[in-house]
């Protein structure tokens, strides 16, 4: 776990959202906001990767909100393949969001929906940041992010990868000449990769000070 976590529970669209907040020593520069993996199969704000991320960004000094979708741990409501869990990130952001700088994450199925995330408050949010990591183009219509924010959007992919081949995610990328980050060897999880995916976005969220 990261250290002052504090727990939250917020109203959302299918009933109660059970959300973690971790905030850095002093003076945030923004807000993140990290979706988790896929509902049905063990996905949770406590997976490691999405743990991961929430350290990265706290550790560059955003303040880090980590949230179950809907029918997971405290959560109400029941999985909805993606729609009603995008309804479920923009109410986390509309509520405990602010109105300042927002990035948004998302590991597997949670980069799915934060990629419909960044595709509706692009135009009216002030969206730093963009961190898509294992990112499910094998399994869901994953929209296509604005040109605009390619430049701020970090995308990683495991080569060895057999939940989500690489190729599908290259395939989704090729069309918008968006950039992937391809780490050698590494599957799904990340396992035994976790520092490295954590210094990466930790590159990447410095390179956009």
């Amino acid at each position: 776990m990261i250290a002052q976590t504090e727990r939250l529970e917020l109203a959302g669209p299918a009933g109660r959202i059970q959300l973690l907040r971790n905030a850095p020593e002093s003076g945030s520069r923004g807000v993140a906001v990290i979706a988790h993996p896929h509902p049905l199969f063990g996905g949770t704000m406590d997976n490691k990767v999405v743990q991961t991320l929430a350290r990265a960004f706290v550790q560059c000094g955003w303040t880090a909100l980590r949230f179950n979708f809907r029918g997971v741990g405290a959560s109400q409501g029941t999985y909805d393949e993606g729609r009603g869990e995008a309804q479920d990130l923009l109410t986390v952001v509309r509520e405990l969001a602010g109105d300042g700088a927002l990035a948004l994450a998302g590991f597997s199925f949670g980069a799915y929906v934060a990629a419909q995330a960044v595709q509706a408050l692009w135009s009216s949010r002030d969206v730093r940041a963009v961190v898509l990591v294992g990112t499910a183009a094998s399994r869901f219509p994953v929209p296509a992010l604005p040109p605009e924010s390619h430049e701020r959007a970090l995308v990683v992919h495991g080569e060895v990868d057999d939940t989500v081949v690489l190729s599908s995610v290259l395939d989704w990328a090729r069309p918008q000449s968006l950039p992937v980050t391809v780490v050698p060897g590494v599957e799904h999880f990340f396992h035994g990769q976790l520092p490295l995916l954590k210094n990466l976005v930790a590159r990447h969220l410095r390179a956009l000070e």
